[in-house]
C-alpha cells in the first residue's frame, strides 16, 4: 500500500507522463543526462544539438531503457536551423535549453569573435530557441527550463564572457517568466555548480581541478544525478507556482564565490 501511495504521490509532484519535452545540447554531459531524467519521469523526449551521429547513439541508449525518444538537427545559433526545428519537432510541453560553450581567457585577452561565440550560443541562442517555440508552448500551457551557472551568480578569473552570458540568462529568464506567466508558460532557470561530465573529468583529477574543488564547501564534485531532484520539482506538476526562480545546485560553492 505505502508503495502505491508514493507513486501516486510522485506522479502529483513530478509526473511527466505524456508530456513532449526538447533538450538543447542534448548530444553529451548535463544535456544527455536531463533526457535519460525527463524521460524516466515519463516524459517523451527529443534531443537536439548538431552532431547527429553523436545525438542519435544517446538515443537509442534511452530507447534501450524503454524511453521514447526522438532526435533534431539543431544550431541555437542560426535562426533558420531554429526555424526548421519548430516545423520538424512539432508541440512541445517542455523546453530545456541547455547548449553552452565557454572560454578560457582573461577578459581583456578575449577576442571579439570568442565574445560572440559564447554569448551567441549560451544567451542570445536561448532566447531565439524560446521565441520560437513560444507559440507551441503557450498553446499547451507549456514551461521552460534555463541551464544557467553559478558564475553567472559569482565569478572567476578566465571566464568572464561565460560568467556575462550565465548572468544574462537569469534575467532572461526573469524577464521571460514575468511575460508569460499570464499566457500559463513557467520560465524558471537551473543554476548548477560544477558536475562532472566526459568532458571535465579528467581535469578535476588532477592537482588544479582538486584545489578547485577545494573551494566548493560539500569538497567534492557534483554529479549529474544530483540536478535530477531540483529538474523535476521545476518541471513537475507540483511546481505550478513557481516561476521566475532560479534553483542553484552547486555544493555551497556559490557561497564561496567572490
Amino acid at each position: 500500500m505505502q508503495e502505491v501511495v508514493q507513486a501516486a504521490l510522485f506522479k502529483r509532484l513530478f509526473g511527466l507522463e505524456g508530456k513532449r519535452a526538447l533538450i538543447t545540447g542534448a548530444s553529451s554531459g548535463i544535456g544527455a543526462h536531463l533526457a535519460l531524467t525527463l524521460g524516466q519521469a515519463g516524459a517523451e523526449v527529443i534531443l537536439a544539438a548538431r552532431r547527429a551521429d553523436r545525438l542519435e547513439a544517446v538515443a537509442e541508449t534511452l530507447r534501450a531503457e524503454g524511453i521514447v525518444a526522438q532526435t533534431a538537427a539543431l544550431d541555437v545559433t542560426d535562426a533558420a536551423s531554429v526555424a526548421a526545428a519548430v516545423t520538424t519537432v512539432g508541440p512541445l510541453d517542455i523546453l530545456i535549453n541547455n547548449s553552452g560553450v565557454s572560454g578560457q581567457d582573461m577578459v581583456i585577452d578575449t577576442t571579439e569573435a570568442d565574445w560572440d561565440r559564447v554569448l551567441d550560443t549560451n544567451l542570445k541562442g536561448a532566447w531565439r530557441v524560446s521565441r520560437a517555440f513560444a507559440p507551441g508552448l503557450i498553446a499547451r500551457q507549456g514551461t521552460i527550463l534555463n541551464v544557467a551557472s553559478i558564475l553567472g551568480i559569482g565569478v572567476l578569473k578566465t571566464v568572464g564572457p561565460y560568467a556575462a552570458s550565465k548572468a544574462g540568462l537569469i534575467q532572461l529568464t526573469r524577464a521571460m517568466a514575468l511575460e508569460l506567466a499570464r499566457d500559463g508558460v513557467r520560465v524558471n532557470a537551473l543554476a548548477p555548480g560544477y558536475i562532472e561530465t566526459p568532458i571535465n573529468t579528467e581535469f578535476f583529477a588532477s592537482e588544479a581541478g582538486q584545489k578547485m574543488l577545494r573551494g566548493v564547501p560539500q569538497r567534492r564534485l557534483g554529479q549529474p544525478g544530483d540536478l535530477d531532484a531540483a529538474v523535476l520539482m521545476l518541471l513537475g506538476p507540483g511546481a505550478g507556482f513557481v516561476t521566475g526562480a532560479t534553483v542553484v545546485v552547486d555544493g555551497g560553492h556559490t557561497l564561496a564565490l567572490s
